[in-house]
């Protein structure tokens, strides 16, 4: 795990003192709220429905024992008593109140952590795979890359005012898990025929009110020309994109308006004429932060565990939770695991102080310290013993955290939608919840298999609905909540967008249309395949005629009972 140099705790905390000043002239009234915003942005505070909300940066989803217990402490004394993972990787509080900001970026600081880049115009948190380093199909570990570009792209003077927000994602396996395809540049590490280390690089995607999928600008990019061929792309959106419309303003709109050709040709112009040495990081610099992310000293373990193995056999629940949490590592008698946040019937991403001491205690006690944030709003604990599988279960257990649903129908992604955000046009969490409960049965979500529900409260889709199997986008109709249903995305390497099913719903009849699509599902499906593999094989019509029949017989019931 990468630990902060000098500059980085002088930049940190040079950047809290600025910002508490800032903070002061706010509630004294020197600064105007709308004078005030530029600058708390900057700072990763927002403005939402209730209150102020902080977002803190986890750069690649790497986080510390030590840093989640902080977060713990900030959030039983200056929020209420919980924080929200982000599909960003990131955390947020709800509740801070203005004036205690500073202190609580104070005590961030203390563990090597801001806020600093999680909003505004901007290269945002660049996120990673949650399981790097421990993958098995992994060709590189991708965080030292991404470590590398959080150097290079904070505060860089050149791009603190973009046209709008900027995303960027790394991979080093083949199965995607950090969906670069719908990022602005989505990076993949692999080698070209000769051996050598370089990256994939696609540019354009992105969600939001006009989603689409990354193109691929470069097939193969040397890994030591990286800085100066991402700067190339950089000085291209920056010039070019659009400002003077921010529904329009990120540069999958460029890309796609410009063409994908046009728009690679002038990056590779650009790129001829940067001097890239005085771009692209020495050797010795890559080096330097590739070795915080070297592989732990690893115990000399069998393959397999009796211990574990007989723990399963004896007890249904543990045996479920390695089944569906695990996740093979590439150390011989160690395993990775999910650690889901979406208990049935609470609010996914949520996690109580209690639970984070919990977990920071767990963290260092079975995983020598580190934990992950994923983009699916769970944890990850990336370095466990077999050995110790059965004794680690019984803690989570214990705190709530062993619930065995990792990429069930259960373990949906929602965006806090209209019970906080003052974009959302429609509640996203209690229709998560409702979900979850019609699908509580273990044995039936055993059935379903693997089917990502992705929810968001508005069209800027920060539930990441157009790429989920099954996606709902709330909106607003005629004064009513109203919920549009689509099939058939997916944010892997297969990426793709949701096919729309149908008219909008109310958010009560949700649960029941899912119900609908996963019954349809499990007529179709042939073997074991998925549920985006049926929808791929046999396409959406089954499943519109279903809804549309759904939709018909809804309506009939609602007449009849007026």
């Amino acid at each position: 795990m990468y630990r902060y140099d000098e500059f980085d705790e002088r930049f940190v905390r040079e950047r809290v003192d600025q910002f508490r000043t800032q903070i002061a002239r706010r509630l004294d009234g020197s600064l105007s709220e709308d004078e005030f915003k530029p600058l708390r942005l900057k700072n990763g505070l927002y403005l939402q429905l209730h209150a102020y909300m902080l977002r803190i940066a986890v750069p690649y989803g790497t986080m510390s024992g030590r840093q989640l217990r902080q977060l713990a402490k900030i959030a039983r004394e200056y929020d209420k008593g919980y924080g929200h993972f982000t599909t960003r990787q990131n955390l947020q509080f709800n509740w801070p109140k203005l004036k205690d900001i500073p202190a609580i970026l104070d005590l961030l600081a203390d563990v090597e952590m801001h806020a600093i880049q999680t909003s505004g115009n901007c290269i945002r948190n660049t996120t990673a795979d949650q399981f790097s380093g421990v993958a098995a199909d992994e060709s590189e570990d991708p965080r030292p890359t991404a470590e590398l570009l959080r150097q290079w792209s904070s505060q860089h003077p050149e791009f603190v005012w973009l046209p709008r927000k900027f995303k960027i994602a790394v991979t080093g396996a083949e199965h995607d898990r950090a969906a670069i395809k719908v990022h602005d540049i989505g990076l993949k590490l692999k080698r070209n025929e000769a051996g050598e280390p370089g990256y994939e690089i696609s540019v354009g995607g992105g969600l939001g009110r006009t989603p689409m999928i990354g193109k691929v600008i470069r097939e193969f990019l040397p890994k030591d020309e990286l800085l100066a061929y991402v700067e190339a792309i950089m000085r291209v959106y920056n010039a070019e994109g659009r400002r003077d419309n921010k529904f329009k303003a990120r540069v999958k709109i460029l890309v796609h308006e410009t063409g994908a050709e046009e728009f690679t040709r002038r990056v590779e112009d650009e790129y001829a004429k940067l001097d890239g040495p005085t771009i692209n990081a020495p050797q010795e610099e890559i080096e330097r932060i590739a070795a915080y992310f070297a592989a732990p000293d690893y115990e000399d373990l069998p393959a397999e565990s009796v211990t574990l193995d007989s723990a399963r056999r004896e007890d249904a629940g543990l045996d479920r939770f390695v089944e569906q949490n695990g996740f093979a590592h590439k150390q011989p008698g160690y395993i990775a695991f999910t650690v889901s946040l979406k208990p049935v019937g609470g609010v996914p991403g949520d996690m109580s102080a209690d639970q984070m001491d919990a977990f920071a205690d767990i963290a260092e006690k079975y995983s020598l310290g580190e934990l992950r944030v994923t983009h699916s709003q769970n944890l990850v604990l990336p370095y466990v013993k077999k050995d110790d599988v059965p004794a680690l279960y019984t803690e989570l257990k214990a705190h709530g955290l062993a619930t065995a649903n990792a990429g069930l129908v259960t373990d949906i992604i929602a965006c806090p939608g209209l019970d906080y955000c003052a974009l959302a046009t429609a509640k996203s969490i209690p229709i998560a919840q409702e979900i979850a409960k019609t699908f509580a049965d273990d044995a039936r979500q055993k059935e379903i298999g693997e089917l990502p529900i992705k929810i968001s409260g508005c069209i800027n889709a920060c539930g990441h609905h157009h790429v989920g199997a099954i996606g709902i986008l709330g909106l607003e109709k005629g004064g009513r909540e109203n919920y549009q249903i689509t099939i058939g995305g997916d944010a892997t390497e297969h990426a793709s967008l949701g096919e729309r099913l149908g008219p909008g719903i109310d958010g009560e009849d949700v649960p029941g249309a899912i119900e609908a699509i996963v019954e349809t599902y499990l007529g179709e499906k042939q073997g074991s395949e998925s549920f985006i593999e049926t929808v791929r094989r046999v396409g959406a019509d089954p499943f519109k005629t279903r809804f549309a029949s759904f939709v018909e017989e809804r309506s009939k019931a609602l007449e009849a009972a007026e």
